[in-house]
């Protein structure tokens, strides 16, 4: 889709995810190992009560669902006969927060929902969208959010 396709209010599904003890442990011995994510027991003595995913690990599986989101959404357009906008590079994000631990056997559902849509003052043919992104678990409670900020090609 192009800038223009989008509106504030404008809210997806991206996908879900389940988080598997095994899932978790894997992750944490690569990327976060703090005690509490490498082992049942740490996690049991540590502030989650059991073993906890790493922030880390629900922010990768928030990229991952969205590539997956944006191919599907692409394919879609392009079967339909719908032009196909690009996606650029994100200059950054902001009010990354972890708000409840996610634990093993967590089943995250994903979404992004626009915030705003403006042209961009130094690369023409390109706008910036902002959206709110929030994961929620199984039990409806929201574990995770951010603002980001992606470019997206005007309508040529």
């Amino acid at each position: 889709m192009h800038l223009e396709d989008y509106a504030p209010g404008d809210r997806a599904e991206i996908g879900s995810h389940l988080f598997t003890a095994d899932e978790i442990l894997r992750f944490a011995r690569k990327y976060d190992t703090q005690a509490f994510h490498l082992s049942e027991e740490a996690g049991l003595a540590g502030p989650f009560k059991g073993l906890a995913a790493s922030g880390w690990h629900t922010s990768a599986v928030w990229m991952k669902l969205m590539i997956a989101f944006q191919t599907r959404m692409a394919k879609e357009r392009m079967a339909a006969g719908l032009p196909v906008g690009r996606v650029g590079p994100s200059p950054g994000f902001r009010d990354l927060r972890w708000k409840a631990p996610v634990m093993a056997g967590d089943t995250l559902t994903y979404f992004s929902e626009v915030l705003e849509t403006r042209p961009s003052a130094s690369r023409p043919g390109w706008g910036v969208l902002t959206a709110r992104n929030t994961a929620t678990n199984q039990h409806g409670v929201e574990v995770f959010e951010f603002t980001s900020a992606v470019f997206v090609g005007v309508r040529p």
